[in-house]
């Protein structure tokens, strides 16, 4: 066990232990994102449920690098100044797809405001390149803001991915603390204007809580993203990822979690997925079924 893995373990209640599973589905995946010079937010980000996702074969591609221009304070995603854009990875992810026999997949994205369209192109020829090598499986992006650049998000909306997802992260009071560049408001115009290019295509978004928010501010966040016609959302338990990083103020019990959810759905929302380990990528596919139910 490392420093940050020491430090990341020292003070978590039971409820956030993870359990380890590094079977031949994992070491597979691992050796198939390095043989396609491959990045995956679970392992930049350092997602609690890659053990899991990974031995299930499910997995959310990080393209554009993983060089971030912005220093999120709760992210630990590597922050510099990106030298190259990669013009075939969303070739080597199509191709990562069919071979993992995907049926749902997810593409996110380092933030690349050094790009005038911050990688949208990009974005919209994985979509494209996925669609014509697995046609039936189902395409999510987890896309930045574009620094409010709505000709972007057209270019990503016009490839028509299944479900557009941006991230809140947290409530409007902290939002400019706990985010680099990103801004509460523009979020929210991000996922109306998403909704006004593409109908038909759900949204969805992410709060993760514990860095000081209010009860009444993640409902009051929950009213904000439905006026803005949010249909799928994620809670969960925001983890300090190193010293540097935002402490935890609170970790909420999964009773809390459950309760969050009840006051998501009765606001509306297609599906919550609410709990201690969820991210936002967390039973992606399971979210969108769930949220094609009700639509």
């Amino acid at each position: 066990m490392n420093g940050d893995e020491r430090f990341m373990a020292e003070r978590k209640p039971e409820w956030l232990k993870i359990k380890l599973n590094t079977g031949e589905n994992f070491k597979e995946l691992k050796r198939m994102m390095r043989g396609k010079t491959l990045h995956t937010v679970c392992e930049e980000a350092r997602c609690p449920n890659i053990y899991e996702c990974w031995a299930n074969r499910t997995a959310t591609f990080m393209i554009l690098g993983d060089l971030c221009t912005r220093a999120c304070r709760f992210c630990a995603v590597k922050t510099g100044l990106p030298t190259e854009l990669d013009l075939a990875e969303p070739e080597r992810v199509a191709e990562a797809t069919e071979q993992m026999g995907l049926t749902h997949v997810v593409v996110t994205s380092v933030a690349r405001d050094d790009l005038k369209d911050g990688g949208a192109l990009v974005f919209a020829k994985t979509i494209q390149a996925i669609r014509k090598r697995t046609p039936l499986c189902s395409i999510e992006v987890l896309i930045p803001d574009f620094l409010g650049n709505w000709d972007a998000l057209k270019v990503v909306m016009d490839a028509k991915p299944d479900i557009l997802n941006h991230n809140v992260e947290t409530v409007e009071r902290l939002s400019d603390r706990v985010r680099s560049k990103a801004k509460y408001n523009r979020t929210l115009e991000l996922l109306a204007k998403s909704k006004e290019f593409q109908p038909k295509v759900p949204t969805k978004s992410s709060i993760m809580i514990g860095v000081g928010e209010t009860t009444e501010e993640i409902i009051a966040t929950m009213d904000d993203l439905r006026q803005v016609d949010v249909d799928i959302l994620t809670i969960g338990q925001y983890l300090q990822p190193s010293p540097k990083h935002l402490p935890v103020k609170k970790f909420y019990h999964p009773d809390e979690f459950a309760r969050l959810k009840e006051e998501g759905l009765k606001r509306g929302f297609k599906h919550v997925e609410s709990g201690p380990l969820v991210r936002s990528s967390y039973h992606a596919h399971e979210q969108v079924e769930s949220a094609a139910k009700a639509l």
